[in-house]
């Protein structure tokens, strides 16, 4: 009778088992791992609060951007002009007349039958504009005679007309791709030959009227476009239909004579843009702006409550927070506080309550709206002071919020440690990684021979069983 015998062990079972017992150490580093990761998102939330509160200092700060310089222009008419000022500026009062609005000058071609049928025989010819001054003579129907030409001196410019453009919309593109400072463009007059060229001079002003020669062998294109106001009228080939003007206006009774309508150096600090000409003189206010002001104050207690609140709630015990408990957020909760109840120099204010910011008990910034307006009305000045002055609020969290965020500062150090624990956690893994691979094949090796071992034995028990059965 045969003897049979099975394996009496599940080695991938008992492996399997004991790997899982073995690998316990890895999964803690992973669970490890896995809270620096949250701490590290965490700070990085913080590190936008941070930012956030720096950029509210800004509008707080003694740079030409700061809302505490700024300026506010105002017309009692905007139909008749706008204006907006810079923190160059200076409060006052003024009066402007405005009795003409600068223009482009304007010509036109004689009419052509179609816009895309070529003109004359392509033969290569340059088109040169110059600008400048049409100065004396007389006008008449778009004609000069007797005037002068004196260029500006931005130096000519120059277009090529040839077999490839010869056309009116061929020299309205070459045109307008030069970007020579002349815009072209076709309009239909409705006539027997309605297809007529236009050309305006992309700069407003007298110095800026147009003066165009041509060179080259193409006769035609040289009547359709040749026009010098000082030559003679034959030698005028397009007709003027809108003649190049200064703005003409008056600041406070000074006469004023500019290129543009939008004029930045009239009125220092304080930019204009002409929209009409007056019947009545029209009254410009130039002062503090103090909504500008309103605003950045608050804009800075807003900022500077969501920073403190996020530093106290996420240090707090039994907060849930992965930074529970954190000094280096309680530090910077500390910081905060003695900035805010340091005194400031330079002025007849020199704390935050006088302009109605007050520390409530819960650490945060509560503002008293109609004090700050009050205090900015009646004191800018010390207002400004006590927030951009060397030793103000705003240059003080300023330098307290450059130093957080810096390369050493204390956000990054703690950063960095929990990155290098990070590291360290990875070293000790990989580690691990390597001993569970020799370990694993150790046990494998010992389990299956004792499997085999195992399997033997009880081959040698059936068989002597059997034997002894036998003797009976």
């Amino acid at each position: 009778m045969a003897v049979s015998a099975t394996s009496s062990l599940d080695v991938n079972a008992i492996v399997t088992g004991l790997m899982s017992i073995e690998r316990q150490p890895i999964t803690k580093l992973n669970t490890k791992e896995s809270s620096y990761q949250a701490k590290l998102t965490a700070m990085g939330l913080i590190t936008s609060k941070v930012d956030s509160f720096q950029t509210a200092l800004k509008s707080l700060s003694s740079t030409s951007s700061s809302s505490l310089l700024a300026f506010k222009a105002t017309s009692s008419d905007s139909t008749i002009f706008n204006a907006s000022a810079s923190s160059t500026a200076a409060a006052g009062n003024y009066t402007l007349e405005v009795t003409s609005l600068a223009q482009s000058q304007n010509l036109v071609a004689s009419g052509k039958s179609s816009s895309n049928t070529a003109i004359s025989d392509g033969v290569a010819t340059t088109i040169t504009f110059d600008f400048g001054t049409i100065n004396g003579g007389t006008l008449s129907s778009g004609t000069y005679s007797g005037a002068t030409f004196t260029p500006n001196g931005n130096g000519s410019k120059s277009i090529t007309i040839d077999g490839t453009n010869n056309t009116l919309e061929g020299i309205r593109d070459a045109v307008n791709s030069a970007r020579i400072g002349v815009t072209a463009s076709i309009v239909n007059d409705g006539s027997g030959t309605p297809y007529r060229l236009v050309l305006s001079s992309d700069n407003s002003g007298v110095s800026n009227s147009i003066k165009i020669t041509t060179s080259g062998g193409d006769g035609t294109i040289n009547t359709l476009l040749a026009n010098d106001p000082a030559g003679l009228p034959a030698a005028q080939h397009l007709t003027q239909t809108v003649a190049a003007q200064n703005s003409q206006f008056s600041v406070n009774g000074i006469p004023i004579s500019k290129t543009s309508n939008t004029v930045t150096d009239a009125i220092q600090g304080v930019t204009l843009t002409l929209n009409n000409k007056t019947t009545t003189p029209v009254a410009l206010t130039v002062a503090r702006d103090a909504s500008a002001a309103t605003d950045a104050v608050s804009g800075f207690v807003k900022a500077y409550n969501d920073l403190y609140s996020a530093l106290k709630n996420s240090s707090a015990y039994k907060s849930g927070s992965a930074l529970e408990g954190d000094p280096t957020l309680r530090t910077l909760q500390t910081q905060m506080r003695d900035i805010a109840a340091q005194a400031v120099s330079g002025g007849t204010m020199s704390h935050l309550y006088e302009v109605g910011l007050t520390i409530q008990v819960s650490g945060t910034m509560q503002l008293d709206t109609t004090k700050l307006t009050s205090a900015i009305a009646n004191n800018f000045n010390d207002v400004a002071n006590l927030f951009n002055s060397g030793t103000g609020y705003g240059t003080m969290f300023a330098q307290w919020t450059s130093a957080t965020l810096g390369v050493q500062g204390t956000i990054a150090n703690r950063t960095d440690g929990f990155n290098q624990s990070i590291k360290n956690i990875g070293t000790q893994r990989d580690a691990l990684e390597v001993r569970m691979v020799t370990l694993e094949k150790l046990y494998r090796r010992q389990y299956s021979a004792l499997d085999v071992m195992l399997s033997s034995m009880s081959q040698t028990s059936a068989y002597l069983t059997q034997q002894l059965a036998t003797v009976k």
